[in-house]
């Protein structure tokens, strides 16, 4: 993208709207340019939204066929997943699940995990306020003697 940036040289002067528009391509690609083409980097993954789209759609008809759900918020959660994971025998998925360096796969659980938190914390409230509430006050509790000792101990090496 940043050569077809560098070959297109349009005249200010006698093309205005030509130079208005790769300024304003340059700038977007600049902003956003590392975002915008990340399909290109995982193979297998279609290179155009409409595909995209089509292998979504058809992940959730899939997930709600063998699970008898109408609903596919699993998909919602962790279709990134089952998307890199298309194999028709377990010895195809067992390849593919090799390939992935063991430090990007713990970086992905640790993202994950964050990113389910708050979803678990609104489950554990709605399931079990009393427990949850509690371990919530425990944990306040924990936090202010650990900043009263840390203030003591500032306070004595004043």
């Amino acid at each position: 993208m940043e050569e077809l940036l560098q070959k297109f040289q349009p005249d200010p002067q006698q093309h205005p709207a030509q130079f208005a528009l790769k300024k304003k391509l340059q700038r977007l690609w600049h902003k956003y340019g590392a975002n915008l083409l990340h399909c290109y980097d995982i193979p297998g993954l279609p290179p155009d939204n409409l595909k995209i789209e089509s292998l979504f759609s058809n992940l959730r008809r899939h997930q709600r066929r063998i699970s008898g759900r109408k609903s596919t918020v699993e998909l919602r959660d962790f279709g990134q997943y089952q998307v890199l994971f298309l194999a028709e025998s377990e010895e195809m998925l067992l390849a593919q699940i090799r390939e992935v360096p063991v430090a990007e796969y713990n970086t992905q659980r640790r993202r994950l995990a964050m990113d389910e938190a708050p979803r678990q914390q609104k489950y554990r409230l709605h399931r079990h306020p009393v427990s949850t509430i509690q371990a919530l006050v425990d944990q306040h509790t924990e936090l202010l003697t650990v900043l009263e000792s840390q203030a003591l101990e500032y306070q004595l090496d004043s």
